[in-house]
């Protein structure tokens, strides 16, 4: 039987479920996988936490070149995050020849080609299953399971706290911030959340993925980013109405123009599968051209369910000795010839304050008739005691400029008070 060594760089969350997996399950690796898994060594600075899972002290290692130098570590697990530190101790694996395992998305996001490069020129591995999706399989699935298809499309859930945050303020009727606050205290949340509100996460983990989906390095630059902290009752109230709920999308599409990469929220018609992905569940929707559509479902983090992901690289990685890489060229920016689609194509809900006054529909009806924008619903809501009316438009397909130049218009209109929000929809 093979014995593979590895080693966990950090014990938090995900850190301690990933050692917690190992060591209750090596017997059980031993009769289905063949292989001895051991944690040969841990690097954790917080001794609490190497109490708290029964570390024993000789496994303790003191710093990296400790590490990194055990000849009975094959595998190093990354678990520490940021692209500090996280960065420096990866590279000292990798040139030691020791495949990693990392749940880190912002550095394979932003520093994966530097680091695949040592691992060709060290010929060993470098995974991230964890990186995207927590526990749910995606991106062995892309790479083993899809790969008889040319991926068209992926729209997904991929990041937990804001899908709970809207899930709350939808069944909830809460705000934003009382939500937030209730993430934060539950450890869905950062005290500060901006790589998640923001859509910072959900952009590293699109690079990550339509890269590998669309078989080109697709740079997190290159991703239309929006966040969830403009979402008003008002919104997710006018949505019910109009049969849609509200989530933070992470779309890819691969179109004859180009690659179109978008994080937004976003109106999903309420019998669309993912209307229904709660909590902070994370799913991805992918349309493959001879497969059609394949959803995936599940925990989008917790310290078992990404721990999941992170064993299942481990065992990967000790039972195959052919190593794969990118399918693309991997480099820090996109490669030139690939096309990048901007001005996309969608469906969006306009909600607008106007005074009502004769002729003021007529002059909106107006703008967007010049910009080519066409009317799919509109709802006009009563007048409210200073003469103003809410006024709520779903349009059909249209190009991203054209609704932002009519946007631009109508709210200079005399007597357009504001135009208080748009969003992209899909039905």
């Amino acid at each position: 039987m093979k014995k593979v060594g590895v080693a966990i760089l950090g014990l938090g969350t995900v850190g301690g479920g990933t050692y917690r997996i190992i060591t209750e399950h090596r017997e059980f690796y031993q009769k289905t996988q063949d292989i001895d898994l051991d944690v040969e060594c841990v690097l954790e600075l917080n001794k609490d936490r190497i109490a708290a899972l029964g570390v024993p002290a000789e496994k303790v290692a003191a710093n990296i070149a400790e590490v990194v130098s055990n000849p009975n570590v094959d595998i190093v697990v990354e678990m520490i995050g940021g692209i500090g530190v996280a960065r420096t101790f990866v590279q000292a694996a990798l040139n030691a020849g020791k495949s990693v395992v990392t749940s880190n998305k912002e550095l394979i996001a932003k520093y994966s080609y530097e680091l695949e490069h040592i691992a060709r020129r060290k010929n060993c591995g470098l995974y991230y299953e964890a990186s995207c999706v927590g526990g749910v399989p995606i991106i062995r699935t892309l790479l083993d399971g899809l790969q008889a298809n040319c991926i068209l499309s992926m729209m997904g859930i991929v990041n937990g706290t804001t899908n709970y945050i809207l899930d709350k303020m939808t069944n909830e009727g809460a705000s934003y911030e009382e939500v937030l606050k209730q993430a934060q205290a539950l450890g869905y949340a950062e005290l500060d959340p901006t790589s998640d509100v923001e859509g910072f996460d959900s952009t590293y983990k699109l690079s990550i993925l339509s890269s590998m989906a669309f078989h080109t390095k697709i740079p997190y630059t290159k991703i239309y980013r929006e966040g969830i902290t403009t979402i008003s009752q008002e919104d997710i109230a006018y949505g019910k109405e109009l049969g849609y709920v509200i989530k933070l999308l992470a779309i890819g599409k691969n179109t004859p123009s180009g690659i179109e990469v978008r994080v937004h929220p976003t109106y999903v018609r309420d019998n669309h599968p993912l209307a229904s992905v709660n909590d902070a569940f994370n799913a991805v929707y992918i349309t493959g051209d001879a497969v059609d559509d394949v959803m995936l479902y599940g925990r989008g983090a917790g310290d078992l369910p990404t721990g999941s992901a992170v064993v299942s690289d481990v065992i990967f990685a000790a039972t195959h000795s052919d190593i794969k890489y990118s399918t693309f060229k991997n480099t820090a920016n996109a490669d030139k010839q690939t096309k990048f689609v901007t001005n996309f194509s969608s469906a969006y809900y306009l909600r607008m304050t106007v005074n009502d006054k004769v002729g003021t529909l007529g002059k909106i009806a107006t703008i967007f008739a010049r910009q080519n924008v066409s009317i799919g619903e509109m709802i006009q809501k009563d007048c409210d005691e200073n003469g103003n009316v809410t006024l709520i438009f779903i349009t059909h397909e249209t190009k991203e400029q054209s609704i932002k130049t009519a946007v631009s218009k109508i709210a200079s209109l005399e007597n357009v008070c504001k135009v208080d929000s748009l969003l992209r929809v899909v039905s």
